[in-house]
């Protein structure tokens, strides 16, 4: 018997991409939706992921959290979707690439950007990103080199990377230049993220109807 999935999250957060990504990988899991007032910080949710933030995911009785972690487990987990390239294989070193920096340097750049600081140019080797510019030049040539960011194969990568880009224009935190808009465009048409999102959608309006 196969040892369960079960998604910790909140249709409010990361954790929509992380349901993406169990849609792609097409295996049965069940969902538990941990709300912000009480239960994220709870004792019970707090022996799963002592951070108290979404999404975390269970399978069997190994825990993952984080987001980039999270994709990179389930692609590994289960290969027969073939998420990402074989362990040894060379195309793991752009799966990797662009897998963490999006979760290291993009992600700081564009928190730091969010809190209105800037990194003073003597300070720019401090900086895992360098600078807010040099970070999204970079991702936009990631993004500008194919369809996918790892040789001709949708993957992990694009789901989380993806996901950065989709969501950082969505709130502004990330520029609409043209690579961002097209790669989003084509990533963003999997049905995989359409039957996600609708799940998504429909736990977020069961929550406002419950909501006191």
């Amino acid at each position: 018997m196969a040892e369960e999935l079960v998604l910790y999250t909140n249709p409010q957060s990361r954790g929509r991409i992380v349901r993406w990504m169990l849609e792609e990988i097409g295996q049965p899991y069940t969902t538990e939706i941990i709300d912000y007032q009480s239960a994220m910080k709870g004792p019970a949710y707090l022996a799963v992921n002592p951070m108290g933030k979404v999404p975390a995911l269970r399978h069997g009785d190994a825990v993952v959290t984080e987001t980039a972690a999270i994709c990179a487990y389930l692609a590994d987990a289960f290969p027969q979707a073939k998420l990402a390239p074989p362990p040894g294989h060379r195309l793991r070193a752009p799966y990797y690439r662009w897998l963490f920096f999006t979760a290291g340097p993009v992600e700081a750049a564009i928190s730091n950007k969010a809190l209105g600081f800037v990194v003073p140019p003597e300070r720019e080797r401090m900086m895992g990103y360098g600078t807010f510019a040099l970070a999204m030049n970079t991702l936009e040539a990631a993004v500008s080199r194919g369809d996918y960011l790892v040789g001709d194969s949708f993957t992990a990568a694009d789901v989380y990377v993806g996901s950065a880009i989709g969501f950082g224009m969505m709130f502004g935190t990330l520029e609409k230049r043209p690579a961002f808009e097209k790669y989003w465009q084509r990533i963003s048409a999997r049905p995989a993220m359409a039957r996600a999102n609708a799940l998504d959608d429909a736990d977020a309006a069961k929550m406002k109807k419950t909501a006191p």
